[in-house]
């Protein structure tokens, strides 16, 4: 498994952002900036979530590429941000997007980590009161060990 799956310059507090299709962007993006994904896997992102939300509940929404664009991952790793107002998810109120790109079958065990951080309410809390995005780096460690 990749070694750094969230590096600390990959977590983002934003402001807001003008829709879900923009926040993928921004995860998108993040993604592309760290060399884990070429710029195509951000349109299979959006292809995604037009065929299926992405949005798991808790606030959190999980951005992802098509099988078909598993091509354009070059290392897996995620990309997490932290919005002060709620994106409107299709109905859905998401406040953290993970974009998240996994080689072969990594993404499996990298979501089952974010599965579990965010099953916990009084985690979900520590993230929403988290000052800034090194605070936010440090609560997410465990998801690289």
């Amino acid at each position: 498994m990749t070694d750094q799956i969230l590096a600390p310059g990959d977590v983002r507090t934003i402001a807001r952002a003008a829709s879900k299709e923009h926040a993928i962007r921004e995860a998108g993006e993040i993604l592309v900036a760290a060399g884990a994904v070429r710029p195509e896997y951000v349109a299979s992102m959006l292809e995604r979530e037009a065929s299926v939300s992405t949005f798991m509940g808790n606030g959190l929404a999980i951005p992802h590429g098509t099988n078909e664009a598993k091509d354009a991952i070059i290392r897996s790793a995620l990309s997490f941000v932290r919005y002060d107002e709620p994106i409107d998810w299709g109905g859905e109120e998401a406040r953290f997007v993970v974009g998240i790109a996994g080689i072969g079958d990594e993404h499996l065990d990298i979501l089952s980590k974010i599965a579990i951080i965010f099953s916990d309410e009084d985690e979900v809390q520590k993230l929403l009161d988290a000052p800034d995005a090194a605070a936010l780096a440090a609560l997410l460690g465990e998801v690289n060990d």
